[in-house]
Protein backbone atom coordinates (compact mmCIF):
# COMPACT_ATOMS: atom_id res chain seq x y z
CA UNK A 1 0.00 0.00 0.00
CA UNK A 2 1.37 3.44 -1.09
CA UNK A 3 0.06 6.52 0.52
CA UNK A 4 0.44 10.22 -1.01
CA UNK A 5 0.21 13.29 0.89
CA UNK A 6 -0.52 16.50 -0.93
CA UNK A 7 -2.12 19.82 0.25
CA UNK A 8 0.04 21.23 2.68
CA UNK A 9 1.87 24.55 2.72
CA UNK A 10 2.31 28.10 4.10
CA UNK A 11 -0.92 29.76 5.51
CA UNK A 12 -1.84 32.84 8.22
CA UNK A 13 -2.83 32.61 11.40
CA UNK A 14 -6.73 31.98 11.09
CA UNK A 15 -6.62 30.61 7.68
CA UNK A 16 -7.42 27.25 6.19
CA UNK A 17 -6.26 24.46 4.25
CA UNK A 18 -7.20 20.87 2.87
CA UNK A 19 -4.73 17.86 2.76
CA UNK A 20 -5.52 14.90 1.07
CA UNK A 21 -4.05 11.48 1.16
CA UNK A 22 -4.63 9.18 -1.27
CA UNK A 23 -4.29 5.34 -1.25
CA UNK A 24 -3.18 3.12 -4.26
CA UNK A 25 -2.78 -1.21 -3.32
CA UNK A 26 -4.83 -3.01 -1.57
CA UNK A 27 -8.14 -1.44 -0.38
CA UNK A 28 -8.75 -3.35 2.19
CA UNK A 29 -5.39 -2.54 3.70
CA UNK A 30 -7.16 1.35 4.21
CA UNK A 31 -9.86 0.06 6.43
CA UNK A 32 -8.92 2.53 8.90
CA UNK A 33 -7.18 5.74 7.84
CA UNK A 34 -5.50 8.66 10.08
CA UNK A 35 -3.59 11.83 10.53
CA UNK A 36 -1.01 11.95 12.36
CA UNK A 37 1.45 15.25 13.24
CA UNK A 38 5.09 15.96 14.23
CA UNK A 39 6.25 19.44 15.37
CA UNK A 40 9.41 20.88 15.44
CA UNK A 41 11.51 18.95 18.42
CA UNK A 42 7.76 17.50 19.54
CA UNK A 43 6.82 13.69 19.61
CA UNK A 44 4.61 12.42 16.82
CA UNK A 45 0.81 12.98 17.30
CA UNK A 46 -2.36 11.39 16.95
CA UNK A 47 -4.90 14.54 14.93
CA UNK A 48 -7.59 12.15 13.16
CA UNK A 49 -8.44 8.96 12.15
CA UNK A 50 -11.87 7.86 10.27
CA UNK A 51 -13.48 3.85 9.01
CA UNK A 52 -13.77 3.66 5.63
CA UNK A 53 -17.06 1.56 5.86
CA UNK A 54 -18.42 3.35 8.85
CA UNK A 55 -17.78 6.71 8.85
CA UNK A 56 -16.58 6.74 12.16
CA UNK A 57 -14.45 9.41 13.10
CA UNK A 58 -12.10 10.33 15.98
CA UNK A 59 -10.45 13.71 16.80
CA UNK A 60 -7.58 14.74 19.55
CA UNK A 61 -9.57 17.68 21.38
CA UNK A 62 -7.32 20.32 20.56
CA UNK A 63 -8.64 20.13 16.75
CA UNK A 64 -12.15 19.71 17.48
CA UNK A 65 -14.58 22.24 15.85
CA UNK A 66 -11.82 23.56 13.52
CA UNK A 67 -10.90 20.07 11.43
CA UNK A 68 -12.82 17.30 9.97
CA UNK A 69 -11.73 14.33 8.62
CA UNK A 70 -13.78 12.95 5.65
CA UNK A 71 -12.85 10.17 2.70
CA UNK A 72 -14.11 9.13 -1.14
CA UNK A 73 -14.34 5.65 -0.62
CA UNK A 74 -14.36 5.47 -4.96
CA UNK A 75 -10.89 6.87 -5.07
CA UNK A 76 -9.52 5.54 -1.81
CA UNK A 77 -8.77 9.19 -0.59
CA UNK A 78 -9.16 10.45 2.65
CA UNK A 79 -9.00 14.53 3.60
CA UNK A 80 -8.12 16.93 6.63
CA UNK A 81 -10.08 20.67 6.26
CA UNK A 82 -8.46 22.27 8.79
CA UNK A 83 -9.82 25.86 9.27
CA UNK A 84 -8.94 28.44 11.82
CA UNK A 85 -5.29 27.52 11.93
CA UNK A 86 -3.08 28.35 14.93
CA UNK A 87 0.60 28.31 15.02
CA UNK A 88 0.68 25.59 17.19
CA UNK A 89 -0.66 23.59 14.52
CA UNK A 90 2.54 23.60 12.28
CA UNK A 91 3.74 20.46 12.00
CA UNK A 92 4.26 17.57 9.22
CA UNK A 93 1.30 15.62 8.32
CA UNK A 94 1.41 12.19 7.78
CA UNK A 95 -1.16 9.80 6.62
CA UNK A 96 -1.72 6.31 7.98
CA UNK A 97 -3.61 3.28 7.02
CA UNK A 98 -4.36 -0.13 8.42
CA UNK A 99 -6.81 -3.27 7.68
CA UNK A 100 -7.99 -3.87 11.15
CA UNK A 101 -7.61 -1.03 14.64
CA UNK A 102 -9.88 -2.70 17.52
CA UNK A 103 -12.18 0.71 18.15
CA UNK A 104 -10.49 2.63 20.55
CA UNK A 105 -7.30 1.98 19.06
CA UNK A 106 -7.00 4.50 16.03
CA UNK A 107 -5.07 7.18 18.27
CA UNK A 108 -2.22 4.56 18.54
CA UNK A 109 0.28 5.13 15.75
CA UNK A 110 1.78 1.66 16.89
CA UNK A 111 -1.41 0.35 15.65
CA UNK A 112 -0.75 1.33 11.36
CA UNK A 113 1.39 -0.51 9.31
CA UNK A 114 1.22 2.29 6.60
CA UNK A 115 2.37 5.73 6.26
CA UNK A 116 3.13 8.54 3.94
CA UNK A 117 5.57 10.75 3.61
CA UNK A 118 4.25 13.47 4.92
CA UNK A 119 3.41 17.26 3.54
CA UNK A 120 4.38 20.35 5.73
CA UNK A 121 2.45 23.01 7.07
CA UNK A 122 3.16 26.23 8.37
CA UNK A 123 1.01 28.45 10.30
CA UNK A 124 2.39 31.96 10.45
CA UNK A 125 1.18 34.49 13.31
Amino acid sequence: VQLVESGGGLVQAGGSLRLSCAASGSVFSTYVMAWFRQAPGKDREFVAAIRRVSGHTVYIDSVKGRFTISRDNAKITIYLDMNSLKPEDTAIYYCAADPEIVLGGERDQKEYDYWGQGTQVTVSS
